[in-house]
């Protein structure tokens, strides 16, 4: 057994003779047992290990009592397990013990006979770091993506693996072993031709309604690529993990183009990945509130005003300047309670009670000009009270 190893096994037979009329008892010394036999790291879950390792446990007859301790390691004793895989028709768990002050823990197994057996054993073990990169690079017409992920695994657990199998929630598996505070980088993900859609977003929330007001006029619009986590992008049979995305585009001439980077939330299935690539200026959006009235006025019997309603009308032009067609994500805010009146038959999905999000196909510019379309919005607040919160 390697002498650097900080989680051990080692056995001790305990053995249950009749002598004459008395019983005596007999246990030969501590053995320590064989390497593991196979080990498997899942790294399903981002706050802790799981750590699967089987052993063959040579066991006699009877009563035979194994210890597990470790040193130097973090270990989540409550996670401990052991499993009978080989011959649990013989072979019985009977109970486990905590000796006082130590790191360790004593299993009892009864046997039927004297034999070779195969357990699992797991537990819970910290300090081994994964992280999720990915590296997307665009085709010239920006259509589509070659998608690759990495996963980065650090070991500081204080344990070595000399080999073990990896394993995410998805992807391929590794055969690999990792050192003690070793560091690896693998890749176990990579779908070519992903389908990508350059979406524009205007958050009227965080960017200037009229750029001629802003002193340099140099207002640009975030854009992004948005990928779909679904069978159509060929991805969609599990979710993405969040991490940090490299983005980069074909230049025509066997090079790349570095976009930037950015980093991405977990991404279910059926949701949608934005990967933000630097700001543009060949979209502009022009937003003005042309009404803004209070209305349903409600008085207490002191004249004094205590409820009423507001009526807004907002506007917003939108000019592509492009000579493609674009897709334009505008996110709108309505605090409080309130109604929609009209806004031009444009679908929105509210992504939560306050944001509408409007998604505004703009088609490329022409020889007059760039390309335009308008948003008339009006909608009504409801119930506010006088000293209330205003946009």
């Amino acid at each position: 057994m390697n002498a650097k190893r900080n989680i051990r096994i080692v056995s001790a037979l305990l053995l249950l003779l009749l002598v004459s009329s008395g019983v005596a008892q007999g246990r030969i010394k501590l053995v320590a047992l064989p390497e593991r036999a196979a080990t498997i790291i899942r790294l399903d879950n981002p706050q802790a290990t799981l750590i699967e390792e089987e052993r063959v446990l040579t066991l006699q007859k009877g009563l035979n009592k194994v210890d597990f301790s470790w040193k130097g390691v973090s270990v989540d004793v409550d996670s401990i397990r052991l499993a009978v895989i080989g011959h649990p028709e013989q072979v019985t768990l009977l109970n486990v013990s905590y000796p006082p002050n130590e790191a360790a823990l004593v299993w009892e197994i009864a046997s039927k006979g004297a034999l070779e057996e195969q357990v699992r054993i797991s537990y819970l073990l910290s300090n081994i770091d994964r992280l999720i990169t990915y590296k997307a690079v665009a085709d010239k017409e920006e259509t589509q993506v070659d998608l690759k992920s990495f996963l980065i695994l650090r070991n500081f657990s204080g344990e070595d693996f000399g080999k073990a199998r990896i394993l995410l929630d998805y992807g391929e598996a590794f055969e690999r072993g990792i050192a003690h505070e070793e560091t690896k980088q693998l890749l176990f993900l990579k779908t070519p031709s992903v389908p990508i859609t350059k979406v524009w977003t205007f958050d009227a929330r965080k960017l200037p309604w009229d750029p001629e007001k802003v002193p340099d006029k140099n207002v640009g619009i975030p854009v992004s690529y948005r990928i779909e986590n679904n069978a159509e992008s060929k991805l969609g049979k599990f979710a993405m993990w969040g991490g940090k995305a490299r983005l980069f585009q074909d230049d025509g001439s066997k090079g790349t183009i570095f976009l930037g980077e950015d980093h991405t939330a977990l991404v279910p299935i059926g949701e949608k990945m934005e990967l933000y690539i630097g700001d543009s200026r060949d979209i502009v959006v022009t937003q003005r509130k042309m009404s803004d009235r209070d209305i349903n006025k409600q008085y207490n019997n002191k004249s004094k005003l205590v409820l009423y309603d507001k009526d807004v009308v907002i506007t917003a032009k939108i000019e592509n300047f492009k000579d493609k067609p674009a897709v334009l994500t505008m996110i709108q805010n309505i605090p409080g309670e309130w109604k929609m009146i009209d806004c031009d038959d444009m679908e929105y999905e509210l992504k939560d009670a306050n944001t509408l999000q409007f998604e505004i196909k703009l088609p490329a510019r022409n020889n007059d000009g760039p390309a335009v379309r308008e948003l008339k919005m009006h909608y009504q607040q409801l119930n506010i009270r006088p000293g209330g919160k205003r946009r």
